[in-house]
């Protein structure tokens, strides 16, 4: 698992949360999905191939982590039932029945899109009867967890909704965790067109050792570390407690007007964590060992939206019109951390030094305090098309408080807009095409910088879209389309600090074929192809290659899912996918090879002691193609090889 050193840390206002908290009593209802566990099927379910997850099951090219080639995450672009979230620690799974990645026209009528894309996630609401789901989980690594939610009907206006889940996760390095984490949403109702959704989680991880990332010392990929062994050393534990908690609700006000708001606080609360560093490697996997001790720090944030909207019925046009207020606080601890050399070592081989006694340094500190104002118009023509657009100001600030340099604070109050049209020129067609301008955050440095622990400057970022949406069968429907998008790129400089060097602009089509070719077949196929490159900054030092690092040329993506005829109850799945060649350091001097991926599983339901039962197995890299990822210039993380996952379901 990778270092928990970059989780930011920080203090928050009591009498803040409390505003917020008591302001986040409205959001309008949403329809309930069907309770219980064993009905999740990504491949039934998604809606397009552009990234999908339901309980432990996920598709599609993009996730949270990456959409056209950025991450949605690193940039603030969280929605939590459509309303702006940015989370310190990720929310719980105990909380979030799905989650949807939302590019081109899927974000067409989503108000105040983003260019890197949206992660829109919804909330596992309690049912209105009383409802309770268990599952067991192993996999060939050792894992093994067991997991109880449900829904506890209270009155017809109260409903409640838990989750507890604990383990042991074993991952494909040798690296392992013990955990427990818990859950509770409330479902009340306490006036017709008023609902209230307050949350709460909690997740405990424990002895989590640091993975190692591997850095080599020339212009050539590390060989192939051994799988499912950690060669330490022994002492270098992760541990730390995530919790998330909120509200979120709606109101049917005074004819066509609903207010709707949500706010959440977010903390991280690291006892200790390291980096591990496997430096200056040679070819034949000898090299430098270095940890980074970090010191105990709090991470918290706040952050939450009030939109008020209003809708006008025009015959067989629909007009909405949002005004919106954004706004976060997050105040984060870095820096202060204890390098420690532990000398020469093969890959291969045990690190058995003791734990040496840790000298922290002096801590930096800072904060980003951003409101956004915004005003979206949403307007639907039945049969002819939909218009929507929003302009807002951003009011951004940080305050930085380092040891050297004292207080450094830096403002912006950009302006950011947005605007997509669609029409229906024939019937089951729709074409689009849209633009956005947002202020967004860019991350932060790979394990292997100078300043890995410092969070990078908020960055402008532009994209412009455009595509159709054709509905080849009433079941089956395919959606392609192109889009550029421009923001800054960041490298190392002479002093190995992560710093901008210059901009990406990232031009790409990708695609998506979604549906059921008959009763028994559900397919979900997508792709992109992406010509990302950069823009050298004149300032910048060093060889800096046309493509950016960490951008693949291309991702194609295949699921499938077969009703058997041969036992009811019983489908067979696949999934095939290929990650295209990917530049692995700034000048371009290597790259890491295109990568594929078979994934088979199957998935049986039954009745077990009068309950609906489901058995899920996958065997995941079927060829065990392993590889490397990218972790930054210069820095990868191995692939996992060939390995089986299964669980059991009951929904009581």
């Amino acid at each position: 698992m990778f270092s928990a050193s970059a989780a930011i840390a920080a203090r928050s206002s009591r009498g803040r949360s409390a505003l917020l908290l008591g302001a986040a009593i409205l959001l309008c209802p949403q329809p309930l999905r069907a309770q219980g566990r064993t009905s999740d099927n990504a491949v039934t379910q998604a809606a397009d191939a552009f990234g999908y997850s339901v309980g432990r099951e996920s598709l599609g090219i993009y996730n949270a982590g990456n959409a056209r080639g950025f991450s949605p995450t690193a940039a603030g672009n969280l929605r939590l039932e459509g309303l702006y979230f940015a989370p310190v620690p990720s929310l719980s799974g105990l909380l979030v029945d799905s989650t949807q990645i939302r590019v081109g026209l899927s974000a067409q009528g989503y108000p105040f899109v983003a260019p890197s894309g949206i992660v829109d996630q919804i909330l596992r609401r309690p049912g209105d009867r009383t409802a309770a789901s268990v599952l067991v989980n192993l996999d060939g690594f050792g894992s093994a967890g067991v997991e109880l939610d449900g829904s506890l009907p209270v009155s017809p206006k109260l409903s409640l909704g838990f989750g507890l889940n604990a383990g042991r996760t074993a991952f494909p390095d040798g690296t392992n965790n013990l955990y427990h984490s818990e859950a509770l949403i409330v479902r009340w109702r306490p006036l017709p067109g008023v609902e209230i959704l307050p949350f709460w989680s909690l997740y405990n991880d424990y002895d989590d050792e640091a993975s190692p990332f591997y850095v080599p010392a020339g212009s050539f990929l590390p060989p192939q570390p051994p799988a499912g062994h950690f060669y330490g050393p022994w002492w270098d534990n992760i541990r730390y407690t995530a919790a998330n908690y909120g509200a979120i609700g709606s109101a049917a006000l005074a004819g066509t007007w609903r207010l709707r708001a949500g706010a959440f606080r977010s903390v991280n609360d690291q006892r200790s964590g390291y980096t591990n560093l496997r430096d200056n490697l040679e070819s034949d996997g000898t090299g430098h060992v270095l940890l980074f001790a970090d010191p105990p720090h709090k991470s918290v944030g706040i952050s939450g939206e009030i939109r008020l909207t209003h809708s006008i019925a025009d015959g067989p046009r629909l007009h909405e019109i949002h005004f919106s207020l954004r706004g976060r606080d997050t105040k984060r601890v870095f820096g202060g951390s204890d390098a420690i050399d532990l000398g020469e070592s093969r890959i291969d081989e045990e690190v058995r030094a003791p734990r040496p006694p840790l000298t922290f340094a002096a801590q930096s500190r800072d904060e980003v305090r951003q409101t956004i104002y915004g005003l979206a118009y949403d307007g639907r023509w039945k049969d002819v098309g939909e218009l929507s657009f929003g302009v807002s100001r951003s009011a951004y600030r940080k305050t930085t408080t380092t040891p050297d340099r004292g207080v450094v604070l830096s403002r912006s109050q950009p302006w950011l807009y947005n605007a997509t049209l669609a029409l229906f020129p024939v019937r089951r067609l729709a074409v689009y095409a849209g633009y956005a301008r947002g202020l967004e955050e860019s991350g932060t440095p790979p394990p292997n910088a100078a300043n890995r622990t410092e969070g990078l400057p908020a960055i402008l970022t532009r994209q412009a879209d455009a595509g159709f949406r054709l509905n080849l069968t009433p079941r089956m429907k395919a959606v392609a389309g192109l889009f550029d998008l421009r923001k800054p790129y960041f490298g190392f400089d002479t002093a190995n600090r992560y710093v901008q060097i210059g901009a990406i602009r990232s031009r790409g089509a990708e695609f998506s074929l979604s549906g059921s070719v008959t009763d028994a077949l559900d397919i979900v196929a997508g792709g992109v192809l992406l010509d990302a490159s950069v823009i050298r900054q004149p300032n910048a030092t060093g060889p800096i290659g046309r493509r950016p690092v960490g951008i693949p040329a291309h991702i194609l993506n295949v699921n499938v899912n077969w009703k058997t005829p041969l036992l009811a109850g019983l489908s067979l799945d696949a999934s095939l996918s290929e990650r295209g060649t990917t530049p692995g350091t700034t000048d371009n001097a290597v790259e890491i090879p295109s990568r594929a991926r078979l994934d088979m599983g199957a998935r049986y339901t039954f009745s077990l002691a009068g309950s609906k039962a489901t058995a899920r197995l996958q065997v995941s890299n079927v060829f065990d193609n392993q590889g490397f990822s990218s972790a930054g210039p210069g820095a990868y993380f191995p692939n996992a090889g060939r390995y089986v996952t299964g669980y059991l379901a009951v929904d009581l």
